[in-house]
């Protein structure tokens, strides 16, 4: 039996229990008073809905004339104005939902503590970061395998799959937490999968010697490696590590879209797909259970009929279903939010570090700060592979993938997210207008702040030869170290500074007015300080938000798009 169908006859559904106190704003779980009541806390560490210090109001009953309140006491009312409660309600809900994982199959995760039994862990095995921190960027890779489980499942995957990264997608959460980055990486890319030591069932380890030039999907499954190979694979490929890992399989889809009541979706044009066994006339449709996993495995019916085509399909049906989850009657329900609870713990399986209701509360509150808008969706830029005749698997397009990598891994953001003070983000940007010195008049000391040794005269070299900046020179190393390359000047050498931000590729931000110091013959002189974002002698540093590499298609998950 699922998820949603458990209890006996004539039980009361528990998601008609959830009451919302006037007093705090917060959803309680009602019980009746033989029953013992739920431990689940609310918000913020709340007490338990049966605390002994706090009256327990009576279950609801039908609607009468209200009672009048006793004599010298006011009538007990709600404030009149409502951002309280939905302020409470959101961050009631942001501590119950984490983001949702579309797979070969599709996860969300929603929590209560009441399922904690529900979720699986399996070991990391030293491939993360050893868990997020929520002062610092967020990358969590969701991987949705191909494994057939549970009832209902036997016509899709493959037969006997031990469970490959059918999907597999890494979202990047920005440090400021205003905007996320969704990288979907194709099952059939080739690349290396390193040496992965692996904790087997008895708790013992074992090392399951890597492959080279496979495809992406064998880092899951294949000679018995676990979802931490795939990890170790991620860090390889992309230079990112990510702090944990979240896998699910097809019931995931199934149970999480019928819990918000169907996810909407739009289609270009008539699919008659009899592989997924999705057939829908063009237009928008509501779909959930076996019609949602139908649509989102979905491939030779759309776009060119591969894999690459089933990615944006799916990242399209993710997007709906954050719509779906961020809407007013999903967040304020909470029957839906139980259910969702229920599908998500029970199709998910999380690394060791994620193994507690606290940390993933933690997790989806810092998840729930994210706007749709800036949630971006995109894929790692590839090519077919030139080495094959018949076009099966693909491998990365350098420049752009590169360029990809460098955004997420320097916390970048692929779309334009409006700064909390306009004036400021002006002044930024004003600092790249202007005119501009001659590369021979620019005068530039290097510093290393945090990039790998020998970088500062790497940079000199390059400045010198090949950018015609002469009057440059090395400065060794700086006091302290920096996430990010800077450029010091002062207000008399901003022509200058334009011309070196122009060479090097340097954001606004990266400019820092200031003032000048003397070189070694005694000349005023701007600095540039190289930080840990620098990535060699001659390469861009700074990629802008919001420029998204050439060729790199993107989309964000607050507009509504039509599978082609």
């Amino acid at each position: 039996m699922d998820a949603q169908g458990r209890g006996r006859a004539g039980d009361i559904d528990p998601a008609d229990q959830w009451v919302l106190n006037p007093d705090t704003g917060e959803y309680e779980l009602r019980l009746p008073p033989s029953a013992a009541q739920s431990p689940v806390p609310g918000p913020r560490g709340a007490a338990p809905a049966a605390a002994p210090d706090r009256e327990v109001p009576p279950q609801r009953r039908s609607r009468s004339a209200p009672e009048e309140p006793p004599p010298g006491r006011a009538g007990r009312r709600r404030p009149a104005k409502k951002k309280s409660r939905g302020k409470r309600v959101l961050l009631w809900t942001g501590g119950t939902m984490a983001f949702v994982v579309l797979a070969g199959g599709t996860a969300g995760y929603l929590y209560l503590q009441h399922l904690n039994d529900n979720i699986q862990s399996v070991a990391d095995d030293g491939s993360s970061t050893g868990g997020f921190q929520k002062d610092k960027a967020i990358n969590i890779l969701l991987i949705g395998t191909d494994k057939r489980t549970g009832s209902g499942n036997e016509g899709y995957g493959d037969t006997g799959s031990a469970g490959h990264a059918d999907t597999t997608i890494l979202l990047h959460v920005s440090k400021d937490r205003s905007n996320a980055t969704a990288l979907s990486i194709p099952r059939d890319l080739i690349v290396d999968v390193p040496d992965c030591p692996t904790t087997q069932e008895d708790g013992t380890q074992k090392v399951i010697p890597g492959s080279t030039g496979v495809r992406f999907n064998t880092s899951l499954g294949q000679d018995g490696r676990t979802p931490s190979c795939t990890m170790r694979t991620v860090t390889e490929l992309t230079g990112v590590t990510p702090d944990n890992f979240m896998v699910a399989d097809f019931n995931a889809v199934k149970t999480l879209t019928s819990a918000v009541g169907g996810v909407e979706v739009c289609l270009a044009k008539d699919i008659d797909d009899p592989d997924s066994h999705l057939k829908l006339p063009a237009g928008e449709h509501t779909v959930e259970g076996e019609q949602a996993l139908a649509f989102v495995r979905t491939r030779h019916s759309v776009g060119f009929g591969g894999d690459l085509s089933r990615i944006q399909i799916q990242q399209q049906f993710l997007s709906a279903l954050m719509r779906k989850l961020k809407s007013n009657d999903t967040l304020t329900s909470p029957s839906k939010m139980l259910k969702l609870a229920e599908a998500g713990t029970e199709a998910l399986t999380v690394d060791s570090q994620l193994d507690s209701i606290g940390k993933l509360k933690d997790l989806g509150l810092e998840l729930g700060k994210l706007n749709t808008k800036n949630l971006t969706f995109t894929t790692v830029p590839v090519v077919d592979n030139p080495a094959e005749k018949v076009k099966a698997t693909v491998v990365l397009k350098e420049g752009p993938a590169q360029q990809v990598f460098d955004m997420v891994a320097n916390d970048v953001s692929f779309t334009e997210v409006k700064q909390k003070e306009k004036k400021e983000a002006a002044a930024v940007a004003a600092r790249l207008k202007g005119e501009q010195s001659e590369p021979s008049e620019v005068r530039v000391r290097v510093m290393n702040g945090g990039a790998p040794a020998g970088s500062a005269q790497q940079e000199l070299a390059y400045l010198q030869t090949d950018a015609g900046v002469t009057k440059s020179e090395n400065a060794g190393n700086a006091p302290a170290d920096l996430s990010r390359t800077t450029l010091e000047y002062a207000p008399d050498q901003a022509d200058q500074a334009r011309a070196l931000a122009e060479i090097l590729g340097l954001s606004g931000a990266a400019m820092k007015p200031g003032e000048s110091v003397t070189n070694s013959q005694g000349l005023p002189t701007m600095t540039l300080t190289l930080g840990k974002d620098f990535k060699g002698a001659g390469v861009k540093i700074n990629a802008a938000a919001g420029k998204t590499p050439e060729g790199v298609e993107k989309s964000t998950a607050d507009k509504v798009e039509c599978a082609k």
